[in-house]
């Protein structure tokens, strides 16, 4: 009898160290293409906003909280210029959002607009806030933060990975040009080997924090630079980790694709427009589009990482620029050509239309606004021709 209860307790000890069935701990979610949406919302979204992006076909969002109003000053974080601990009622909402996309059937990649020392410009009185790639103490605050937060996640089944910090930009404050030429990236890269603005460095020391406490969940990665993937080709190479994903943002050229253009006499088209690209112009057309994703895609292979471990985590248009449709086809036709994984962005963003693509061209701004305010928002057209070209590549 003692040797039997013996083996029972030693059984169940070891039952108890595995992590639920449920949990959305495989890297195995992401060996065939994901294509899914972002959720940049100020208020956190409920399981009927989830249901109608699963819906159009996304299998995954991702998810910011970083507008979500909390305790503090910074949800979740309370508090960038100090780190001191998750809070609890800011953890707790967050962990209702996932309860929703769950049941939705979705997988979430959470990703904070923020880090300690990195708050994010629009909370941050627009200015750029430079203190985590300048101060070594903010670094420690922001490799506690996601030791904290992914030991509280880490059996959720919901998650499908720790998406860092949405579109680092360390080189921002040096003088390096966005989109220098490939030597000059590389160079600035070398030079701040182990220092402050050192990005690989501070991901290799947080995914050790995670790993500490969550050996399992796939963590994704912003490439420098806004995410841009040829700051990630800069990189002399891949992070130590196995579970890790690459991810960039595609909006060049941004000149076109974002709300300034909108406000031209004249906007620019595509393709045609011209912008300076790698120390020279560039004339963006479907090659050069093409060719800067594929950036990406080459240097994690000259890694031997495999394609489905590089993300488009981002990519969108104005849906009332001309050329959006074009522009969105010619991204989608890039990443899926390589095999990679992608996000649009965004769905029904609640403060803001301008890449809301399940709204018609005929619906002007002001009527977006209008119906928002008033609370009706219920009411806003969404059978936009951009999503129905979405739904179709998602389904496919």
């Amino acid at each position: 009898m003692t040797a039997f209860r013996f083996l029972c307790l030693g059984f169940l000890l070891a039952c108890s160290t595995v992590r639920p069935a449920t949990a959305a701990d495989l890297i195995t979610f992401w060996d065939s293409p994901q294509k899914g949406g972002n959720s940049f919302n100020e208020t956190p979204p409920d399981e009927a906003y989830f249901r109608a992006l699963a819906d159009t076909g996304a299998t995954w969002v991702r998810l910011t909280f970083s507008k979500w109003k909390g305790e503090g000053r910074d949800f979740l974080i309370g508090n960038a210029d100090r780190y001191d601990g998750l809070k609890a009622q800011d953890l707790a909402t967050l962990r209702k959002v996932l309860d929703a996309a769950e049941a939705a059937g979705l997988k979430v990649v959470v990703a904070p607009l923020s880090l300690p020392g990195a708050r994010w410009v629009q909370q941050n009185g627009g200015a750029f806030d430079d203190r985590l790639w300048s101060d070594p103490a903010f670094s420690d605050q922001a490799v506690r933060f996601w030791a904290d937060l992914s030991a509280a996640l880490k059996d959720h089944p919901a998650i499908a990975a720790y998406n860092l910090l949405n579109e680092p930009a360390p080189e921002k404050t040096t003088g390096l040009a966005e989109n220098a030429a490939m030597d000059d990236l590389k160079a600035w890269q070398e030079k701040q080997a182990g220092g402050p603005r050192d990005l690989p460095a501070l991901y290799e020391r947080i995914i050790a924090a995670i790993r500490a406490v969550d050996p399992l969940t796939p963590v994704m990665v912003d490439s420098g630079y806004y995410a841009n993937p040829r700051s990630l080709a800069a990189w002399p190479a891949r992070l130590s980790d196995d579970r890790v994903l690459y991810a960039f943002h595609m909006y060049e050229p941004y000149a076109a694709t974002s709300a300034p253009n909108m406000t031209r006499k004249e906007p620019f088209r595509y393709p045609g427009v011209t912008t300076r690209y790698a120390g020279g112009d560039l004339a963006w057309d479907r090659a050069a589009v093409t060719a800067h994703i594929d950036t990406a895609f080459d240097w994690a292979k000259a890694q031997g990482l495999a394609s489905n471990r590089v993300v488009a985590a981002e990519f969108g248009c104005m849906r009332l620029w001309a050329d959006c449709r074009a522009y969105l086809e010619d991204v989608m036709d890039a990443v899926d050509a390589r095999g990679g994984h992608w996000a649009f962005y965004s769905f029904r963003e609640d403060v803001w239309d301008g890449m809301d693509y399940e709204l018609p061209a005929s619906l002007k701004p002001g009527r977006f606004y209008w119906l928002t305010e008033q609370g009706r928002s219920d009411r806003l057209p969404r059978n936009g021709d951009l999503m129905q070209l979405l739904k179709q590549r998602m389904r496919n």
